[in-house]
C-alpha cells in the first residue's frame, strides 16, 4: 500500500517506485499462489498420505530406522524458527515491510561495513556472501550506479523504522538505540541527510581502503549498520545453526529413506544443480473456461486493445509503431507440463528432436504449487516461442544479423 500510495501521486513516483513494487507484487504472488495449492484438499490429503506411507515404512523396516525421527527434528527447528524470525527478519533481513531497515542506502553501508570486517578474515571463516567465490556477484549492489532517490528512500525507512518499534515496542534497547530519541520519520531524515554512501565514488573509495577507510568515514548509515550489527549477525547465526542447518539434515535423512524405498521412480528436489524437466505442450481449464496452450501475436495486441493500452498491458511505441510488420499469426508464448521451480526462468526449451523452441520465463498462478508437489491438472510452465523471438527480432527490432547468426543462416 505504501508504495501504491506514492506511485498514484504521479507518474514520476511511479517511475521511482516502479521496479521495487514490481518485486513486492510478484513475491505475493508467489506467495498467494503457493498458499492457493497448499489449502487444495486434494493436494494436502495427497502430501499426508505419502508423508504416511514414507514414515511408516521408516519406522518398520530396520534399514531405515535411523531415519524415522527426521520429521520431528524438521517439526522441532520450525518452532525454533517462529522463535527466532522476529528478530532475525527485523535486524537481518534483506529489504521489505518486514525488515527495520527498508532502505538501498541502509544495504549499502552494511556491505561496505561487513565487507571491511570479513575480508580481513581467512576466506572459510567470513559470511558466506563475502567469500572470494561470491564477491564479484556480490559487488553488483553496493556499486550499482542505479539512482537512488531521497524522498522514496525517506518514505520506506520511515516506514520500516515504525514498523520496529511497534514490534518491540518503543522502550526496547534496540528501539532506543537505532531510533536516538527520535521519532522514526526524523531518524530517518537524519540518516538519510547525514550518509555519502549514495556516491559511488565514495563507496568504491571505502571498499578499496578497506577497515581504516570504513572506521574513519564518520557516516551516519555506516554507524547506525555497525550500531545494530552485533545483534543482527547473533540473530543470523542463531538462525542458520539453530534452523536451517538441522533442517536441511533432516531433510538429507527424508530424501535418503524415499530413495532407498522408490528408487530412480522418482527424482529429486531441485537444489539449483542442473536437471531436465520433462513435459509436453498443454492447455487448461480455469473457472470452466478453456486456456489454449499457445498465443499469438494478434493475442498481443488484441490484449493491449481491451486494457486501452494503459499499465501493466501497455506496449511500448516501438511495438505499436510496428505492428503491420509483423505476421500476427505467429507463435509468441506457449505453456507447457514441465516442472519448473524458481530460477528455471531463462532455461531453454528443446522439443524431441533436440532443436530449440523457446526459453521458460515464468509459469502460470497454479504452477506455484510445484514448490511442494508435482501436478499437472493446471500447473503449467510459460515459454516465449523460438518463432517469436525471430519474428521480433527482424521485424521489431531490426536486429536481422543476430536473427540471421540464431537461425545458421550466413547471409
Amino acid at each position: 500500500m505504501l508504495l501504491t500510495a506514492y506511485s498514484a501521486r504521479n507518474d514520476e513516483n511511479a517511475r521511482r517506485a516502479r521496479e521495487d513494487l514490481f518485486s513486492i507484487q510478484n513475491s505475493r504472488k508467489a506467495r498467494v499462489g503457493g498458499l492457493a495449492g497448499l489449502m487444495d484438499p486434494a493436494i494436502m490429503g495427497k502430501k499426508k498420505a505419502d508423508e504416511k506411507k514414507l514414515r511408516d515404512a521408516c519406522a518398520k523396516e530396520p534399514k531405515l530406522k535411523e531415519y524415522a525421527g527426521a520429521w520431528d527434528t524438521i517439526a522441532k527447528a520450525v518452532e525454533r524458527q517462529r522463535e527466532l524470525a522476529l528478530e532475525y527478519n527485523l535486524l537481518e533481513g534483506a529489504r521489505g515491510r518486514s525488515a527495520a531497515f527498508n532502505s538501498h542506502l541502509f544495504q549499502i553501508a552494511r556491505h561496505l561495513l561487513r565487507g571491511a570486517d570479513e575480508r580481513l578474515k581467512p576466506n572459510g571463516d567470513r559470511l558466506q556472501e563475502y567469500r572470494d567465490s561470491n564477491l564479484e556477484s556480490l559487488l553488483f549492489q553496493p556499486f550499482s550506479e542505479e539512482p537512488i532517490y531521497d524522498d522514496l528512500e525517506l518514505l520506506t525507512l520511515a516506514d520500516s523504522l515504525t514498523y520496529l518499534s511497534e514490534s518491540l515496542g518503543y522502550d526496547n534497547p534496540t528501539v532506543q538505540l537505532v531510533l536516538a530519541g527520535k521519532s522514526p520519520h526524523e531518524r530517518a531524515r537524519e540518516l538519510i541527510q547525514g550518509t555519502k554512501v549514495k556516491d559511488v565514488a565514495f563507496r568504491k573509495k571505502l571498499w578499496e581502503g578497506g577497515k581504516p577507510a570504513v572506521d574513519a568515514a564518520g557516516d551516519a548509515m555506516i554507524a547506525l549498520a555497525r550500531a545494530v550489527d552485533a545483534d543482527a549477525r547473533r540473530a543470523r547465526k542463531a538462525l542458520e545453526s539453530e534452523v536451517n542447518e538441522v533442517k536441511q539434515q533432516a531433510y538429507a535423512q527424508i530424501a535418503k529413506a524415499k530413495y532407498a524405498i522408490e528408487g530412480s521412480s522418482t527424482y529429486p528436489d531441485a537444489t539449483f544443480t542442473l536437471r531436465l524437466a520433462f513435459g509436453v505442450v498443454k492447455g487448461y481449464e480455469e473457472d470452466g473456461k478453456w486456456i489454449p496452450p499457445i498465443t499469438d501475436f494478434a493475442g498481443l495486441y488484441s490484449r493491449a486493445k481491451e486494457h486501452d493500452n494503459k499499465p501493466p498491458f501497455d506496449l511500448p511505441p516501438r511495438w505499436v509503431e510496428r505492428q503491420n510488420r509483423l505476421d500476427l499469426k505467429t507463435p509468441f508464448n506457449f505453456v507447457s507440463t514441465a516442472d519448473i521451480i524458481g530460477g528455471n526462468s531463462g532455461s531453454p526449451v528443446i522439443n524431441q528432436k533436440g532443436e530449440f523452441v523457446g526459453i521458460i520465463f515464468d509459469g502460470n498462478i497454479q504452477s506455484l504449487v510445484l514448490d511442494f508437489i508435482y501436478t499437472e491438472k493446471q500447473a503449467r510452465a510459460v515459454s516465449v516461442h523460438s518463432q517469436g523471438i525471430i519474428e521480433a527480432l527482424r521485424k521489431v527490432y531490426e536486429a536481422e544479423k543476430l536473427a540471421n547468426e540464431l537461425t545458421g543462416k550466413t547471409k
